[in-house]
C-alpha cells in the first residue's frame, strides 16, 4: 500500500516546523515573533489540494473574551488590539454546507508553546517545536483527509470541517480560537480534536482551573527581620499545607502547587509574593467542589500558621497580620470539563483503528468546549504522547511511522462516517452554566481575619 504522509507532507511539515507560531501568552525573550497567520495561509493552499474551501481566517471579534471564564492572562494581553490581530483561526470545509448529522469535523492548534527551535528530519523522526503539539498530526491529518476525499461520498454525502486554530497553547484554552467557531455551529455529528494521545480515542477531556494566592506585605530590611512581613516563609508554608491537604481531597481531581515568586535579594525580607496552583477537573461539578475545598484549606492554612509562628521573634509580625494581607484570586475558573459517550461513534472510531481509552483520565485541550453539544459526539485523538514525545519540553518529536499510522485512521474514520448509517446521538448532559459576571467587592476577595470569622 502507498503511503499516505508523502514527500509533499514531508515538505509542508518542515515549512510549518520553520515557521514560529509560538503563543504570544508564552513567548520567551530568544522566541522569534509569531508567523501564525503565515503557518495558516500555508496549511489552507495545501488543503486546497483535496478540494478544502476556506471558508474564514480571521481572528475573533474582541467581545468574545468579555466573560468570566476567560483568563485572566487573556484578558490583560488582549489589551493590546495586535494580540488577537496576530491569532487567528482557519476555518476550512469539504462539501457545502450540511446539518450537523451530515457533518464530521476535525480541529487542531498550530500555535506552540515556548522555545522555538530549527526543526530536523532524519528520514524517520522530525523534531522541532510543535512536532507532536500539533503540526505533526495537523499534517497527518491532511494526509488523511486527502485521501478519504478519493472516495465519492465524502464530500457528496457528507461534509467534513476542519478547524485550525489558535489559542490552545499558553493557558488560553481556546477562549479566542476553538470556542468562538463551536459557538458559532461549526461542528458536526462527529468531532475529533487532534492531541497526542497514542491513537487512543479519549470521550474525555479534563479542564483546568488556576489559583493565585497573592501575600501583599512590606518587606523590611535583613537586620530587622521582624519588621516586615515575610512573603517566603507564608508562602511556603501555604504551599505545602495546601499540597498536603488538598491532594486526593475531591475524587478524580489532580493538584499541581506551581509557581512560588516573592523575590531574588538575599539581604531584604520580601513581603509580596505569589503561590499559584493548577487544578484539573474531570468533571465539571469536580471542580466546583475543588474550588471550594481551596478557600476552606487557604483558610485553615492561614490559622495554622498563625499558631505555629505567633510566639516566634521574627515572624510574629506575619503570623498575626498572614489573614488581611493575603488574598485568593483566580486567573481561570468555570470551565466545563468534556466527558461523552456514544457507542456507535466508539464503534466507528474503533473500526477505523483507535485504540480504546481505558482508563486514560485524559487531560485539558479545546475539546473542553463541545462539552454538552446536543446530537454530537466528541473525542480527543492523535499521534505520539505527550511526555514520551517531549512535548513543551527540548527536543520534542514525532516519528515519521506516527504520522502515516495517524493518517490511515483518519481516512479510515471519515469514509465510514460518509458510508453511514449515522444514527442520532444520544441526549447529554446540558453544559453547566458559567456564573453570571460580578466584579467583587474588595472585602470578598481576601482571606477572613480571625477576628471576622470568629
Amino acid at each position: 500500500m502507498s503511503a499516505l504522509f508523502t514527500d509533499r507532507h514531508r515538505e509542508l511539515l518542515l515549512d510549518l516546523l520553520r515557521l514560529p507560531s509560538v503563543n504570544p501568552l508564552e513567548a520567551g525573550p530568544e522566541d522569534p515573533p509569531s508567523r501564525l497567520p503565515e503557518a495558516l495561509a500555508r496549511y489552507a493552499a495545501a488543503a486546497a489540494r483535496a478540494g478544502f474551501r476556506t471558508i474564514g481566517l480571521a481572528a475573533p471579534h474582541a467581545s468574545c473574551l468579555d466573560r468570566p471564564d476567560v483568563p485572566a492572562t487573556v484578558r490583560a494581553a488582549a489589551r493590546d488590539p495586535r494580540f488577537l490581530a496576530g491569532q487567528p483561526s482557519l476555518l476550512l470545509r469539504l462539501g457545502p454546507d450540511r446539518p450537523r448529522a451530515d457533518t464530521v469535523m476535525f480541529n487542531v492548534h498550530l500555535d506552540t508553546v515556548a522555545g522555538h527551535t530549527p526543526p530536523v528530519f532524519d528520514d524517520a523522526r522530525f523534531t522541532g517545536r510543535g512536532a507532536v503539539d500539533a503540526k505533526g498530526p495537523a499534517v497527518a491529518l491532511l494526509a488523511g483527509l486527502e485521501a478519504a476525499a478519493s472516495h465519492p461520498a465524502v464530500g457528496r454525502d457528507i461534509t467534513v470541517l476542519l478547524q485550525a486554530v489558535a489559542g490552545e497553547e499558553g493557558g488560553a484554552l481556546g477562549t479566542y480560537g476553538t470556542r468562538p467557531l463551536l459557538e458559532a455551529g461549526h461542528h458536526g455529528r462527529l468531532n475529533v480534536f487532534c492531541e497526542p494521545t497514542g491513537l487512543r480515542a479519549l470521550p474525555r477531556a479534563t479542564a483546568a482551573m488556576t489559583a493565585r494566592i497573592t501575600v501583599e506585605g512590606e518587606d523590611a530590611v535583613d537586620d530587622r527581620p521582624d519588621a516586615g512581613h515575610n512573603a517566603t516563609v507564608l508562602l511556603g508554608f501555604l504551599a505545602q499545607h495546601l499540597a498536603a491537604r488538598l491532594d486526593g481531597a475531591v475524587p478524580g481531581t489532580r493538584v499541581c502547587v506551581a509557581g512560588l515568586h516573592t523575590g531574588r535579594i538575599h539581604n531584604r525580607v520580601h513581603g509580596t509574593g505569589t503561590l499559584l496552583l493548577n487544578l484539573s477537573y474531570r468533571r465539571t461539578r469536580d471542580g466546583t467542589a475543588l474550588e471550594t475545598a481551596v478557600g476552606r484549606q487557604l483558610a485553615d492554612g492561614l490559622r495554622r500558621f498563625t499558631e505555629l509562628f505567633d510566639a516566634t521573634r521574627e515572624f510574629a509580625r506575619t503570623a498575626r497580620d498572614a489573614a488581611r494581607i493575603t488574598r485568593l484570586g483566580w486567573d481561570k475558573r468555570g470551565l466545563p470539563a468534556l466527558d461523552n459517550r456514544d457507542p456507535w461513534a466508539e464503534a466507528l472510531l474503533a473500526r477505523a483503528g483507535a485504540r480504546p481509552p481505558a482508563d486514560d483520565p485524559g487531560f485539558t485541550c479545546d475539546a473542553v468546549w463541545a462539552a454538552g453539544l446536543d446530537g454530537a459526539f466528541t473525542a480527543v485523538l492523535g499521534p505520539g504522547s505527550l511526555a514520551a514525545n517531549h512535548a513543551h519540553a527540548p527536543g520534542e518529536f514525532i516519528d515519521l511511522a506516527a504520522l502515516e499510522d495517524f493518517a490511515g485512521v483518519v481516512r479510515r474514520l471519515t469514509t465510514s462516517f460518509a458510508e453511514g448509517p449515522r444514527p442520532e446521538a444520544p441526549s447529554t448532559q446540558p453544559r453547566s452554566p458559567a456564573p453570571p459576571f460580578r466584579a467583587p467587592r474588595p472585602e470578598e476577595n481576601r482571606t477572613p481575619s480571625r477576628k471576622e470569622s470568629g
